[in-house]
């Protein structure tokens, strides 16, 4: 597994409420719905990382 590096983000508060409802349905916590959000998007642009083999 990759390892995490944490960050601070920025973010409208109104897009955060969105994001933690669209968490919450999904059963996922709002950090792992953003990295899903991220994963997703990067993969429809084919930017996703490359995977490292170990």
């Amino acid at each position: 597994m990759a390892k995490k590096k944490a960050f601070a983000l920025r973010i409208n508060e109104d897009m955060l409420k969105a994001i933690e409802k669209w968490a919450a349905d999904e059963f996922r916590s709002t950090n792992g719905q953003i990295e899903w959000m991220l994963m997703k998007s990067l993969k429809e642009n084919k930017r996703e990382p490359k995977k490292k083999i170990e």
